[in-house]
Formats: C-alpha cells, sequence, structure tokens
C-alpha cells in the first residue's frame, strides 16, 4: 500500500489538531518547500509555537519524530525542483556543462551564505578557546566525521594537540578525560545528533569547551556549545551529506585555521615547514 501524501495527512487530521498544531500545519502547508529545509527551532519560532508543539504535531500524523516528518515532507516534494534529490538542482535532462554550472553556483552559494553569517567575534572567540587549548579533540558523525578528520589533519601540519575522535564509543571515551583547558571541536550539520549532545554534556560536565560549527545555532546542540560557528547551505533530508554543505564547513574550517595561525606567523611557518619537510621523504 503506497505511502500517504504527508500533506494528505495534515489535511486529514486537520481538525483533530489543537490550535497550536493548527498553526503548525497551517505554515507547513503554505510554505511547503521551505519546510524540510528548517530545523524544529525554527519551524517552532516561525510558527509561534514550542519545538514540544511541534514534536506532538509530527506523533499525531504517526511519525516517529520531527525528523522522520520533515523526511516525508521531503517525499512529498519531491516532483517539484526543491524537492530534488541532488545538490544544485541538478535534473535527468541536464548536459554536463548544465550540471557543471549548477554544481559551481550551488557551491559559491554555500560560500556566501557562510560568508554572511559568520561572525568574526565568533571566530575570535573560537580561536582564543583554540590557541589557549591542551588539547583538543576534533568530532563529528556521519558525513561530518569526515569534516572532523578534514580539521585534525590541517590543524596537525601546524600544531600538535589537534585529534580525531571517529568511533562513537572512544568519543564518549575520550569526552570524559577532558578537562578545563581542553576543546572539542565538532562538526554537526544539523546540530541535533544524539551523540553530539550527549558528548557535549559530558564535555561541559568536566568544564571542556565546545565549538560548534553547524548550519543551526538554536540547535539543541548549539545551546551547549561555548561558540557556535554558523555555516551556509540549505539541504533537504534527501540532500543527506551535500557536497555544497561540506564545502561550507570547510570554508568555516579553513577562516578558522587561518585566524589561529595568523596569531604567530613566524612560529605556524616554521613548524609547517618542519611538517613539509618530513612529508617530502614520503614522495617518490
Amino acid at each position: 500500500m503506497p505511502e500517504i501524501n504527508a500533506f494528505e495527512k495534515i489535511s486529514n487530521a486537520y481538525y483533530s489538531l489543537t490550535a497550536a498544531e493548527k498553526k503548525v500545519a497551517d505554515y507547513v502547508i503554505i510554505h511547503q518547500q521551505e519546510s524540510q529545509y528548517m530545523s524544529i527551532s525554527e519551524l517552532a519560532e516561525a510558527c509561534g509555537v514550542a519545538e514540544a508543539t511541534i514534536s506532538r504535531f509530527a506523533r499525531r500524523l504517526n511519525y516517529k519524530g520531527y525528523n522522520a516528518f520533515k523526511l516525508a515532507v521531503a517525499h512529498s516534494t519531491a516532483g517539484r525542483s526543491a524537492g530534488n534529490p541532488l545538490s544544485g538542482q541538478v535534473l535527468a535532462e541536464d548536459g554536463v556543462s548544465d550540471v557543471c554550472q549548477k554544481l559551481f553556483t550551488a557551491n559559491v552559494d554555500a560560500m556566501e551564505q557562510t560568508l554572511s553569517l559568520l561572525r568574526p567575534e565568533d571566530v575570535t572567540a573560537a580561536g582564543d578557546l583554540l590557541e589557549r587549548a591542551d588539547k583538543v579533540l576534533c568530532m563529528g558523525q556521519g558525513g561530518s566525521m569526515v569534516m572532523a578528520q578534514e580539521a585534525a589533519h590541517l590543524f596537525s601540519t601546524a600544531f600538535g594537540k589537534y585529534f580525531a575522535v571517529t568511533d562513537s564509543h572512544m568519543q564518549a571515551i575520550a569526552a570524559t578525560q577532558l578537562g578545563p583547558r581542553d576543546v572539542i571541536l565538532y562538526f554537526s550539520y544539523s546540530g541535533a545528533t544524539r551523540d553530539m549532545v550527549e558528548n557535549c554534556l559530558l564535555a561541559r560536565e568536566r568544564g571542556a569547551k565546545v565549538i560548534l560549527v553547524t548550519r543551526f545555532p538554536k540547535s539543541p546542540g548549539a545551546a551547549l556549545a561555548s561558540v557556535v560557528l554558523q555555516c551556509g547551505a540549505n539541504e533537504n533530508p534527501l540532500q543527506m551529506g551535500s557536497v555544497a554543505a561540506r564545502i561550507a564547513m570547510i570554508f568555516v574550517l579553513d577562516v578558522l585555521f587561518s585566524e589561529v595561525c595568523r596569531r604567530d606567523l613566524p612560529a605556524c611557518r616554521a613548524r609547517r615547514r618542519q611538517v613539509a619537510d618530513a612529508l617530502s621523504e614520503k614522495h617518490l
């Protein structure tokens, strides 16, 4: 039996909803394309209701939670341009030149959005934490773990205190060993993964600081972070881990690395020269 369209479910259940839930239903129906990109906090704010109302609304429609509802909305709009599962709105009829141009535009847009969202004072605050830290653990889940590994690699070319922790169990173990002079550099597009929230709570209990790179500054993870660096790039649930979103995060990483390095460029150059000399022996 085919899955009922999300908007049909809303229509069928509309008159059984509470007044607050009807606000959510009205907003989602009017903003079908936009709502699939919104975090639970953003949707709650747009509708003028509590986040708990959004969760109840999703469960009333027989979805396990908000993320499942948002995925259903994406599936229900998949026949339209904004529901396209491919980044840059690539279509089946596009030629290679069209694909290249669309993806180029999407990636540039992601960087421009990030540039407009990054606040200099937040970059400075994050740089201060990293500069003073005894140890920096780079973490993420899923596709964001790739970004954490990239961060650890990049910073390790100039500093010796950055380490990627890739396994979720090892992340929890490492978080319990942190102290007040340690930092977690976390990458999470949604800012709302269970492991990330648990690890941030463990870090905070031990006085460690958290720098979070995310799209959503009002997410559960952002509420636990010491500093939030916001990246651009919208993606719907069908575009899991889009390249544009990663490019936005890489841009934030590049800004953060440059901010820390520029504070002592001579020492940074010397250390990177030593690393380059060591790595040169590995080339034929």
